[in-house]
This record gives structure tokens, C-alpha cells and sequence, in this order.
């Protein structure tokens, strides 16, 4: 099944050395003619991956540099070993990555260096009670500077061979998991001094209001976080499109604010959380769409029945996100079935998949991210887009972040209206808009809407 991908890798050895600038190749304007076949919109956002670390020897990406003879030009210093460490092949299917906070972030990224990444690993913790060191659950630091290929990863490699593959997506924000999943839904992470009142956020990336969970391990009161900020949703609602947001049921694939030695936090549609941050925003409870958040069950029982929404957002749990120390073959697991529903149901002629990770998960990547705002990039995450009007076998250069597929959705579905303060309806203080970022590609140049709808490629879960 993956012969044409392990020709490619015997054939060509690796990735394009590539640049160590944040941009890929100029963004340019596209036709959005055709935008309208895509009737679905389903977003996958797995966990704490760059890109060097699944696809940095993918051919013709912009992967680990090389020099002529094929060998590895990086080499990140370890201060306790007094060396450095080049990018290894690492066949293990558990990792144990490091730290990724806002610090930790600047600290990888060091001025542009790209040369912090082992240095943030072994920051030793006074315990391993909530902290974040890959010590406290038996890793070596200097793993962050490993990368998988097919031999790990071969559906994620079919995947990025067959459709597209986004060598130049970065997290849009410079911090861990929760703010992540808010710019996934609103474009924005931000802290309200009032509630339910917009004009009282500020941008936050370390602590958006603490969940519960994260208050008492603090000793502080567990109240209900409310973001008062305008979401995506509001502009769906207004326009009469549908949507879910599908959670599954187990455990939070990452610990509270960033720690990685914790209890497990339970995890489910019913209980709103790092994951699952759409019931705290104001504008769901006052449009009566909590509902909408559902179990992840419930999305491959649409999935059969064809009945999408036109924007579905899935969630795993622990056990099925990769995030260290979580099996990558579970995760990919995960995502085979999550594709294979759709590639199965008779949605998926008119539908559109937006794989991605959330965060680098302290995982070395060499490319230096662009700065669009106080709150962004943050560091390169894979991206992959399937569909039945995806290009074929294209690498996009583009500079992208999540945020592109905000733009995208409202593109497709509002007529390109923005989550905008001075447009929207519902004024809010976000320092900027997003998705009008000039630095922002459009994924519409990732599709061909004048090809014949392509066939399935349904992968085994296991290969």
C-alpha cells in the first residue's frame, strides 16, 4: 500500500534543506470559484507534533536542513552534556517530548536560533508534581530532537503523498492547549475582567480563566470560566449554519495549564474543559447552541447517515491524541477512522478535512515563526487537507495557522464575513483579525474544484 511513498523516501532521502525563515513561498491571491462544493468542513486537531518531527524527511518539504552529502547540518545544544544532539530517527511509538508554554516557546525559539529545544527539556523540576519536564515520566531529554517517517506514521505519509501537505502551518499563538483550541474556535485567547462583557478581555496565552480543575489544584476557588469574546459560532448562527463540536469521551489529552505530571481530568461533551471550551463562551449559552457539543459518536453516526453539519470540529481523548506520552499508532488509529467515516458516508463528495496538531509539544522544528501580532505565530505544526477536490500529491508553501481554517469557513459558509469588531455586530477588544492577516495564505489554493470528485483512499487503523 505505502510503495510509492517508500520509493520516494529511498529515492530521495529527505526533505528539501529548505529556508530557516518563517515564510514559505509568497501567499497570492486565488479564485475562490468552486469554494461552494464544499457543503462539509471537519477539522481534526490532534496533539503536540511539529513538523520537523513527522515529516521532516518528507520529499519536498521544507524538512531538517541537509548538506550535499545528506547528512544533518542542526545540531541543538545539551548544557548538561556539554554537546549537541542532530535530529535522529526515532522508532519508538511513545515519546516523551517537553515543556511547551509561552516561555518554553521563546526559549525554543531563542531569537530565531531554533536552538533551545534540549535546554527547555531538562529544566528539572522541584518535583514532578505539576510540572512539565519529560523527566518526570522516564524520557531523555535530548528525544525532542527526534522525527518519525512512514516507517512510524505511514497513513499520516499516504495522507500527505496522496492529498495535500502544509509545510509551512504554525500554531496561531505561542503557548499550550487551551489557548490553542480557543484561537481554533474565535481567533483569539484572551482573560474578561467582567462577565459576559467582550470589551473586558484581554489577550492571554499562559492563563485563560483557569478551568475548575486547574483552580482547586491551586488551591483556588472552582468557578466556570467565561469568555466573553465573540467565537465563530455566533457568526453561524446568525447565518443559519450548522455545526458540532464533536468530544470524546475518557480523559483531557493534556494536563492543567501546561503541566504533564497530573491526575487524569475526565473528559466528555457534558463536561466543558481545556478541549471542550465552547460552553464557556457567552455567545453559545445566549444562542442556546450548547447543545451542539456532542459526543464524538455521535459524529460517525452522521457520518453515516450523511448528515453533517457544515462545520465539525473532533476532539480525541488521551489515549488517541499523541500527545506524550500517548501511542502514535493510537492516535493515527484514531485519525484513520475519523477520515474513514467520512471517506465512507455520502458526505464526502461535497467535504473537506483539516488535519492538524495543536502545539509542538517541545518537539524540535528549525523553521523560525513569523510574527503577525503580540499574540503569534507560534511554532510549525503538520497540516494536512483531505478531500475529494484536494490537489494531488502538492506540497503548499503558503504560509498558513489555524486561523486560515476560520477564514476558509467563513469564505465557504458567511459570504467571507469575519469574526471583525467593527463589522460583526458584537464588539469585542481583539488587538486584530485574524483570518485578514496579510501574512495568511488561502487553503482555497490547496483544492482543484474542476476535477471529477476523487474516490476514497480508505487505509487500514492498524497498518
Amino acid at each position: 500500500m505505502f510503495t510509492v511513498v517508500a520509493m520516494l523516501i529511498a529515492l530521495m532521502g529527505c526533505g528539501s534543506s529548505g529556508s530557516k525563515g518563517g515564510g514559505g513561498t509568497a501567499n497570492t491571491t486565488v479564485s475562490h470559484a468552486g469554494i461552494n462544493k464544499i457543503k462539509h468542513i471537519v477539522v481534526i486537531e490532534q496533539e503536540n507534533r511539529s513538523f520537523d518531527s513527522y515529516f521532516g524527511t518528507f520529499p519536498g518539504a521544507n524538512g531538517l536542513p541537509r548538506d550535499a552529502s545528506g547528512s544533518f547540518t542542526t545540531c541543538v545544544p545539551d548544557p548538561k552534556a556539554g554537546d549537541c544532539v542532530k535530529p535522529f530517527h526515532d522508532t519508538s511509538d511513545v515519546n516523551q517530548g517537553g515543556p511547551h508554554s509561552v516561555y518554553v516557546a521563546n526559549v525554543d525559539i531563542n531569537k530565531g536560533k531554533m536552538n533551545g529545544f534540549v535546554k527547555s527539556a531538562e529544566i528539572q523540576p522541584k518535583s514532578c508534581v505539576g510540572n512539565n519536564d519529560p523527566a518526570c515520566n522516564g524520557g531523555s531529554p535530548r528525544n525532542v530532537m527526534g522525527y518519525h517517517d512512514a516507517t512510524e506514521i505511514p497513513n499520516y505519509w499516504k495522507y500527505a503523498h496522496d492529498f495535500v501537505l502544509q509545510d509551512h502551518l504554525f500554531e496561531p499563538n505561542k503557548s499550550w492547549s487551551l489557548p490553542q483550541h480557543l484561537f481554533l474556535v474565535s481567533g483569539w485567547s484572551a482573560k474578561c475582567s467582567k462577565a459576559n462583557d467582550p470589551m473586558s478581555c484581554v489577550s492571554e496565552l499562559k492563563n485563560p480563566d483557569y478551568p475548575p480543575d486547574y483552580a482547586k489544584l491551586h488551591g483556588e476557588t472552582p468557578t466556570a470560566p467565561n469568555y466573553a469574546w465573540t467565537d465563530l459560532t455566533y457568526l453561524m448562527y446568525k447565518n443559519k449554519v450548522s455545526w458540532g463540536y464533536y468530544v470524546t469521551k475518557g480523559t483531557e489529552p493534556d494536563c492543567e495549564n501546561d503541566q504533564v505530571a497530573c491526575q487524569a481530568v475526565k473528559q466528555s461533551a457534558s463536561t466543558p474543559g481545556i478541549f471542550n471550551p465552547l460552553p464557556w463562551f457567552t455567545t453559545v449559552h445566549n444562542d442556546g447552541q450548547t447543545n451542539n457539543v456532542q459526543d464524538s459518536t455521535k459524529f460517525f453516526d452522521q457520518a453515516r447517515s450523511g448528515t453533517l453539519p457544515s462545520v465539525s470540529w473532533v476532539i480525541p481523548s488521551g489515549p488517541d491524541s499523541e500527545h506524550p506520552p500517548s501511542s502514535i499508532n493510537a492516535g493515527q488509529a484514531w485519525v484513520t477512522r475519523v477520515v474513514n467515516a467520512v471517506m465512507q458516508s455520502p458526505d464526502w463528495n461535497s467535504t473537506a478535512i483539516f488535519l492538524t496538531w495543536d502545539d509542538w509539544g517541545g518537539f524540535y522544528d528549525h523553521v523560525v515563526p513569523p510574527v503577525v501580532d503580540v499574540n503569534g505565530y507560534g511554532l510549525r505544526v503538520p497540516g494536512i487537507v483531505i478531500s475529494p477536490y484536494a490537489r494531488r500529491g502538492f506540497i503548499d508553501h503558503q504560509t498558513l495557522s489555524q486561523d486560515a481554517y476560520l477564514k476558509f469557513i467563513e469564505d465557504d459558509f458567511l459570504g467571507s464575513a469575519r469574526i471583525d469588531p467593527k463589522t460583526d455586530g458584537r464588539p469585542d477588544s481583539r488587538p486584530d483579525v485574524r483570518e485578514n492577516a496579510t501574512q495568511l495564505g488561502d487553503l482555497v489554493a490547496d483544492f482543484d474544484f474542476t476535477q471529477t470528485p476523487r474516490a476514497p483512499e480508505i487505509l487500514p487503523t492498524h497498518p
